[in-house]
């Protein structure tokens, strides 16, 4: 009989190469930004391509502060390629120990962990974020199957929630015929 303690570790080395593998798929989109577009507007009403990394950073490190999980001084975002490096570094970092991504709280949605939380919000954020920051800077970006799914997923369980203040904006109407990257934006509230 496995027992949740024997799980444990080999969950939160899931979730930290889960973590690794969308925070390099966001930080791919950041090294890929020309220089001089990180000012450009970007589909999040009122931010910049810059203003979207500020809050991809920002939102995990208030969580992790929560959680009395520290990740030291916050980068400075001259530089928004290298500031995501020096934070998705630090925060693969705090995932290698066991017990972090095994921390148990109630969220939201009902008794969690730091690392289902981390994995539910935080790469679902990761993810969209990818697009916009894309699409600030004038790039594209196309998600794999399993970041399809894991979107559709978190949007699905969020229920009303997605639409709340600060998450996404209404749903908007795509073609009967739309691909599926296309129609799980526009349900974010993003036209591609």
């Amino acid at each position: 009989m496995t027992t949740s303690s024997d799980t444990a570790p080999a969950m939160n080395t899931d979730v930290s190469s889960r973590y690794r593998s969308l925070a390099d798929g966001f930080g791919a989109v950041l090294d890929a930004a020309p220089a001089d577009r990180w000012s450009s507007p970007s589909p999040c009403d009122g931010w910049t391509a810059r203003d979207v990394v500020a809050h991809v950073i920002d939102t995990q490190r208030d969580f992790f502060t929560t959680h009395r999980i520290d990740l030291g001084p916050r980068p400075g975002l001259d530089d928004p390629a290298a500031a995501w490096r020096t934070h998705s570094d630090v925060v693969a970092d705090r995932l290698a120990d066991p017990a972090v991504g095994a921390t148990p709280f109630d969220g939201h949605f009902g008794p969690t962990t730091v690392g289902e939380t981390l994995m539910r919000f935080y790469g679902f954020d990761m993810v969209a974020h990818r697009w916009d920051v894309a699409t600030a800077v004038g790039n594209d970006v196309r998600f794999t199957d399993d970041e399809l799914s894991l979107m559709e997923t978190a949007a699905d369980g969020f229920g009303p929630a997605l639409y709340g203040e600060g998450v996404c904006k209404s749903g908007v109407d795509v073609p009967a015929d739309a691909d599926r990257q296309t129609r799980l934006l526009a349900k974010l509230g993003r036209s591609a």
